[in-house]
């Protein structure tokens, strides 16, 4: 599992990712979608997601929709057009963060 400090500095790059790729998800979806993605190395908390997913949704980057499920109402989050080109963004920007720490850190890239 990876420390919360380096998960801090991903989750919106993450979560645009996931949401960029699919219809809509709720919040406990994404959770389980990254740990299943993951192999259990990042587990995301509700007290980190949902304050961002809060704030990407005040940004106009996602937007959310109440459904009820059952007797209780489920919040599902989508992307924007706005969402899925700064999603394209964050991607790139997070590759080239990754490339330059390799070169800076002298380390050999690991494949799989």
């Amino acid at each position: 599992m990876y420390s919360s400090e380096l998960i801090k500095g991903t989750l919106k790059t993450i979560v645009l990712k996931l949401l960029s790729e699919s219809d809509k998800m709720y919040g406990y979806e994404i959770t389980q979608k990254v740990k299943e993605l993951t192999a259990g190395k990042i587990l995301l908390t509700e007290g980190a997601l949902y304050p961002t997913l809060h704030a990407m949704e005040a940004e106009g980057i996602l937007t959310a929709e109440a459904v009820n499920v059952g007797n209780r109402i489920r919040k599902y989050y989508s992307v924007t057009k706005t969402g899925k080109k700064i999603a394209k963004e964050k991607v790139n920007e997070f590759e080239d963060f990754m490339n330059t720490m390799i070169f800076l850190l002298g380390l050999k890239p690991k494949i799989g």
